[in-house]
């Protein structure tokens, strides 16, 4: 008999102790059965319990239609905000109680019993590909599909349904409106005074101090159609700067006043609001995706994945001081879209 030390008595050690080479496979516990698996009640209310989640689904997706045709968006904030609510509660129950009913069915109704295979070239012999269809229909026999009618029909509705909540908005907007020339200009012009968002009262040059920030709209901005759009294109960040830290082109040099610098707020990343102000650095950041702009330098990007300057509005002051536009922005504001390239 050789005394030889086998492969599974060597060691290696880390100064202390001894450590095996390699552990032997513990391999697979004991089954422990469900009690789904041993009570056909237990198992039949379960069914019942995906059963309703897969109803709830089609109960979302029918909410999410009915939402969408008889409770539109009518341009108001009430309208929208009941619209969106009612929309987005309806597409919540289509899509996450699918989920949850096919998570709870996995856990109580199909089988759980662990499988071990030995792992083989992708490619297998026609013998083996039989035997693999054979079992996923074994599988799909454990899941039990086959033999509950209301699980089966329930699922199907719910999975045919679903689609249709994100479906028919897309088809409702086929026709639409797809004049992409009005992203190219705003509600501003010449001699509109600018307002405090949201009560509309001008403002006046004398009211600005220095490091003050303004949150600004178009006077009159409501009596607009479609105003909640406009309001969306044209709302405006002004701050007052010390004029010896602005930095100004020289084709720029009117569309301040007395360091007094108007912005978009719409971030030219991906459209969110930009509204952060750094008094000490002068910088605006947007809270999204933290691009931050320089304000007492053009709006350039010093940070983040915006890759232009926020558009700015040129001001100057009326006879009786208030703050007004010269004109609307002279680039088209927010983000990129198929028709400018930046």
């Amino acid at each position: 008999m050789s005394n030889e030390p086998t492969s599974a008595d060597l060691t290696v050690h880390d100064g202390e102790h001894a450590l095996p080479e390699r552990f032997e496979d513990p391999g697979l516990g004991p089954h422990v059965a469900r009690v789904g698996d041993t009570d056909p009640a237990a198992a039949k209310r379960s069914e019942r319990q995906v059963v309703a989640m897969f109803g709830l689904s089609v109960l979302g997706t029918v909410g999410f239609l009915v939402a969408y045709f008889v409770v539109p968006a009518d341009g108001t904030v009430e309208g929208v905000r009941l619209s969106n609510l009612l929309l987005g509660l309806g597409l919540f129950l289509a899509m996450f109680s699918i989920g949850i009913a096919a998570v709870h069915w996995a856990k109580t109704l199909m089988s759980d019993h662990e499988r071990v295979e030995a792992r083989h070239p992708q490619r297998s012999d026609a013998a083996t590909r039989e035997a693999a269809v054979a079992v996923l229909q074994e599988g799909a026999k454990d899941s039990g599909i086959g033999r509950r009618g209301v699980l089966k029909g329930a699922v199907v509705s719910a999975v045919a349904l679903a689609p249709l909540s994100i479906a028919v908005p897309l088809i409702g907007e086929v026709g639409g409106d797809w004049n992409v020339s009005k992203f190219r200009h705003t509600v501003w012009t010449k001699g509109r005074k600018l307002a405090r968002d949201p009560n509309g009262t001008p403002i006046k040059a004398s009211e600005v101090t220095v490091g003050s920030v303004f949150h600004v709209i178009p006077e009159g901005l409501e009596e607009e159609e479609h105003w909640i759009e406009e309001k969306a294109k044209a709302v405006v960040l002004m701050v007052r700067l010390d004029p010896a830290v602005l930095k100004e082109a020289p084709e720029r040099k009117d569309w301040s006043y007395e360091g007094i610098v108007a912005y978009s707020k719409i971030c030219t990343h991906v459209g969110c609001p930009v509204a952060l102000y750094e008094q000490q650095t002068h910088h605006l950041l947007c809270p999204c995706h933290q691009s931050t702009f320089d304000m007492a330098d053009g709006a350039k990007v010093v940070f983040g994945p915006a890759n232009r300057a926020l558009p700015q509005l040129p001001i100057t002051v009326d006879d009786e001081g208030y703050l007004v536009a010269q004109s609307d922005f002279h680039e088209p504001i927010g983000p990129s879209y198929w028709e400018r390239l930046k």
